[in-house]
């Protein structure tokens, strides 16, 4: 069984940085492409940015020049760089990994919260 671990979320200011990380663990093959979802309260779940296993990536326009999302492959990890956070970025954020053979898998989910 794979468990994806989130961690980095909490309160920040307009204008701040949060760094996102989330870790798979467990009996794992491989992972192809890996990404960040986020959901505020009362909006449907959004893709934020996602990492294939070869590098490209894609951001949704809000975040773009803002985010960054990166991966090491060595630690099955996958991170979101957040700076210049607006209070619109508020949301619970989820990461989202395509496992080889397994299918995806979703971590818990962490808040990020940002006053203005």
């Amino acid at each position: 069984q794979v468990q994806l671990v989130e961690s980095g979320g909490g309160l920040v200011q307009a204008g701040g940085s949060l760094r996102l990380s989330c870790a798979a663990s467990g009996r794992i093959f491989g992972l192809n492409a890996m990404g960040w979802y986020r959901q505020a309260p009362g909006k449907q779940r959004e893709l934020v940015a996602v990492i294939s296993s070869g590098g490209s990536i894609n951001y949704v326009d809000s975040v773009k020049g803002r985010f960054t999302i990166s991966r090491d492959n060595a630690k099955n990890t996958v991170y979101l760089q957040m700076n210049s956070l607006k209070p619109e970025d508020t949301a619970v954020y989820s990461c989202y990994v395509d496992l080889r053979w397994l299918g995806g898998s979703w971590g818990q989910g962490i808040q990020v919260t940002v006053s203005s």
